[in-house]
């Protein structure tokens, strides 16, 4: 069992990595500083150390010299990423930007430990480990014994030793953040840091400072200078994940990036140099984003360099049983289940289901079901599967497209939109000449249906401008009740723009007055 040191001087952190490495199944020791480490353990005879970059008394980069034989994780926050690249050319063989998930550090555990064999064990002991070809092969990382795996594999072993830009595509779950890790550790850049960032989970507020980095004083609260995500990149690689999710502004920045290989911090008027190869994921349609103006297409463009599409697990039906025996073991492992097995009804529901959430839904079920499981077979009822509502409904208009407005759509467009692309679609199109009552019987759903798809995809209702849908009739007009009988040599203007008036006076100023006060038909 791999022994794993951890050194934080935060309490709370210390504890939640040590219970999720506990219940990883591995042995953890911890301590509050470099001191207490030496005091009471032995960094060198450990598997692996955890250490914080700021720590009270000596840094946690001493313990990269102090134990010379044991790789060393740094983990850091993002104010202080320029030390974390110093530290990894120090010696540090991985690092993890705070606040981190749960599967990004056991993912950088199990990578750490996978490679310790080939790691500093020659004459330079401040050389960073190596990855040795056969544990960075895509096949290592990830797995995949299908045909369109297969292809996967290859077209990464073909890009990665290459400086390409590369898109990578495909459903939630898939295990994007996976493939970009082994185009990161086949290419020449493999002892440089790769930076991975959600752009999805930073504040729109705070991208661009977050990619770019910021003066002092740029804004409001920026009490110091910071270095922004992709100088931290430099001479490695940046994994942008969920780029569609990325605003228009930092968009344009990073385009001027990918042209001209420079940055320039908010608030800065001097621009610097960086060496940086661009891995971005999405899981949206950007070329039909383009079309609606969300994405730009030259940053599209400049990202679609080459693109490699993950394939979803509906379209691996034989690594469905491959990947449920390895998530098994693993888990089996960590909660002292070794001898759990897969009833054959167990193996049919799992490869009966369309599985939505793709590999991560996977690894979730067989997770769910080892915890429940009181003997050694897992059984359908254990993996919960029929409660994911894998049948959905889906209205004949989404996928006839019986109205004229998809009719004039092109063919290759309508074919690359998921369902959630093709509502925003229908909705802003049809939006102006349908009421909301209409739209949501266009899309077969109800109008609360309608106006939470709209508060979650970030589709804005149109205001509307009193007209009535049906009648096409204005209904704000006021008329009095007795003007049937009026001579038709009456001013049009003084008909239907009549209102309940305090005085019989039309003066601008006195006009301007009453409209507080009376109904205007426009």
């Amino acid at each position: 069992m791999p022994r794993i040191l951890i050194v934080e001087d935060e309490d709370i952190i210390r504890s939640a990595v040590r219970k999720l490495l506990l219940h990883a199944g591995y042995e953890v020791a911890d301590a509050a500083s470099v001191e207490e480490a030496e005091q009471n353990h032995e960094p060198d005879q450990f598997d692996l150390i955890i250490s914080d970059l700021r720590l009270p008394g000596a840094a946690g980069t001493e313990l990269i010299n102090r134990a010379p034989n044991t790789p060393v994780l740094i983990m850091t926050s993002y104010a202080s990423l320029r030390s974390a690249v110093d530290s990894m050319k120090m010696g540090a063989v991985e690092y993890i930007a705070k606040p981190f998930d749960h599967d990004e550090m056991l993912a950088a555990v199990e990578n750490i430990l996978a490679r310790k064999p080939a790691g500093r064990n020659s004459g330079d002991d401040s050389a960073p480990a190596l990855e040795t070809p056969e544990s960075s092969d895509p096949a290592n990382i990830m797995f995949g014994q299908c045909e369109p795996m297969q292809r996967v594999f290859t077209l990464i072993r073909k890009v990665a030793p290459t400086e390409t830009t590369v898109l990578i595509q495909g459903e939630s779950g898939t295990g994007k953040e996976l493939a970009a890790r082994a185009l990161h550790l086949l290419s020449p850049r493999a002892a440089k840091p790769l930076i991975s960032v959600n752009c999805a989970a930073i504040p729109e507020s705070l991208i661009e400072s977050e990619l770019f980095g910021h003066e002092k004083g740029a804004f409001t609260g920026a009490v110091s200078a910071r270095t922004g995500l992709i100088e931290a990149a430099d001479g490695g690689s940046l994994f942008l994940d969920e780029i569609g999710e990325l605003p228009a502004e930092a968009q344009a920045r990073l385009l001027r990036v990918l042209q001209e290989s420079e940055i320039r911090k908010v608030g800065s008027t001097q621009s610097r140099t960086v060496n940086v190869r661009m891995i971005a994921a999405t899981h949206r349609n950007l070329k039909a984003m383009t079309r609606t103006g969300e994405f730009r297409e030259d940053l599209y463009y400049r990202l679609n360099v080459m693109q490699i599409r993950i394939p979803p697990l509906r379209e691996r039906q034989s690594d469905i049983l491959g990947l449920a025996r390895r998530f098994l073991k693993r888990q089996g492992e960590r909660m002292g289940k070794p001898d759990l097995n897969l009833s054959p009804e167990a193996m049919r529901a799992l490869e009966r289901h369309r599985w939505p959430g793709n590999v991560r839904e996977l690894e979730n079920a067989i997770e769910r079901a080892t915890i429940l499981c009181d003997g050694d077979v897992i059984t359908p009822s254990l993996l919960d599967l029929d409660s994911e509502g894998s049948d959905e409904y889906i209205p004949e208009t989404l996928v006839d497209g019986n109205n004229e407005q998809t009719h004039t759509r092109e063919v290759d467009a309508s074919n690359d939109l998921s369902l959630e692309d093709y509502f925003q679609h229908f909705v802003l199109e049809n939006q102006d000449r349908m009421s909301e009552t209409e739209l949501a019987q266009k899309l077969g759903i109800s109008r609360k249906s309608l106006w939470e798809r709209r508060q979650r995809l970030g589709i804005p209702r149109k205001k509307s401008s009193g007209r009535n849908s049906k009648t096409g009739t204005w209904t704000a007009t006021y008329l009095a009740h007795n003007n049937k009988n009026k001579s038709d040599k009456a001013a049009p203007t003084t008909r239907t723009k009549s209102c309940r008036m305090r005085s019989v006076t039309k003066t601008t100023t006195e006009r301007k007055r009453t409209e507080c006060f009376g109904y205007f038909a426009f």
